[in-house]
């Protein structure tokens, strides 16, 4: 069984940071989310894994390698443009061959892993498995409709949902799938729907089962889903600490302050994530926020965010929330204060805030 990680976005909800960055790269408790995915993958058991990659390939080939450090040899895909999940499907048809697959979208995050399911899609052995999820807002998703247990009809972002059960970004096909991607068009949106590609099978006949998640899953396709993710991965970590923590810091609940960084007279209030080399100066942190290895906080107060590595903030009289720093991102005070700060920022920013 081979593995399929979609990761040819453009991620234009993630803008400005995504200009400068693939979105599958940008970190979750200080880990790339697209290495969420390969480790769902190699802890199912699949060890060969193409990667379909756009315009950040380079990036994406830099940061993953050839898959070797979680024990998976990866391949990847080139895709001209982002023209939907089932064109991913088919331009990788030579590398699937006859194999069955798990198709697994490199910006998605499940808490409780992918084992379960692949075991059940390698006994039962249908044309396709899709996993869902009970949400809020339907017409946001591929909706599934469910009858007598069996899936009978999926619809891409319906104006008017039938049902709340979700499609979550992971799915499991037999090569059945590649002629289904052969026989649709494309939709309205000009791409090739893997909705409507699922639907092909299931009026072919051929079984396609349907499995609810327990427990969450993230699509971190915009900036509150990536807090989000952030929070609920941070409040899976266990306490550990690598760094110099000094006598007059203080340090609640689960904490790691990776191996090199340094705190100063400072408060760290788990649950939080300090990267190797940063430096935490009488400052406050957390919860829920990760700062990236090399950064800087100083003076200043930061939470329910994420810092990206190398982020420098000095001397806020305000606290930093809700926000996502890209790297070696630069914010000080400056005269005339404001009443609050919320930034969205890509790499090499900087900003002067006057008080």
């Amino acid at each position: 069984m081979k593995g399929l990680i979609l990761s040819g976005g453009k991620g234009t909800r993630l803008r400005p940071l995504t200009y400068t960055s693939a979105k599958q790269l940008v970190p979750v408790a200080n880990k790339p989310v697209l290495f969420y995915g390969i480790e769902a993958l190699a802890a199912a058991g699949i060890r060969d894994i193409g990667i379909v990659v756009g315009d950040t390939e380079a990036e994406i080939r830099a940061a993953v390698g050839d898959g070797s450090r979680w024990g998976v040899t990866v391949t990847y895909i080139p895709q001209d443009a982002p023209r939907g999940l089932a064109h991913a499907v088919l331009i990788s048809e030579s590398y699937i061959g006859r194999d069955p697959f798990v198709m697994y979208l490199g910006d998605n995050l499940l808490n409780k892993g992918i084992n379960g399911f692949v075991d059940d899609f390698v006994r039962e052995a249908p044309a396709a498995q899709i996993l869902l999820t009970r949400v809020s807002d339907p017409q946001m998703f591929g909706v599934a409709e469910l009858h007598d247990g069996r899936v009978v009809r999926l619809v891409e972002k319906p104006k008017e949902p039938k049902s709340d059960l979700a499609l979550v970004g992971v799915y499991m096909f037999s090569p059945a799938v590649f002629d289904s991607v052969k026989r649709i068009k494309p939709s309205f949106r000009n791409e090739l729907e893997i909705t409507d590609a699922i639907q092909d099978l299931i009026d072919r006949g051929l079984d396609v089962r349907p499995h609810l998640v327990e427990g969450w899953w993230k699509d971190t396709g915009k900036l509150e889903d990536m807090l989000e993710a952030n929070r609920l991965i941070l409040d899976t970590i266990e306490r550990r600490i690598e760094g110099s923590v000094d006598a007059e810091s203080r340090i609640e609940g689960k904490v790691i302050i990776e191996a090199g960084a340094v705190v100063e007279r400072s408060v760290i209030r788990g649950p939080v994530i300090i990267g190797a080399d940063a430096r935490i100066v009488h400052a406050y942190v957390g919860p829920f926020t990760s700062i990236g290895q090399r950064s800087e906080i100083r003076n200043s107060e930061v939470g329910h965010s994420i810092v990206l590595e190398g982020c420098i903030i000095l001397d806020l009289e305000n606290r930093v929330e809700d926000s996502l720093l890209g790297r070696n991102v630069r914010i000080e005070r400056m005269p005339v204060k404001p009443s609050a700060y919320r930034f969205m920022l890509g790499d090499n920013s900087e900003v002067k805030i006057r008080w």
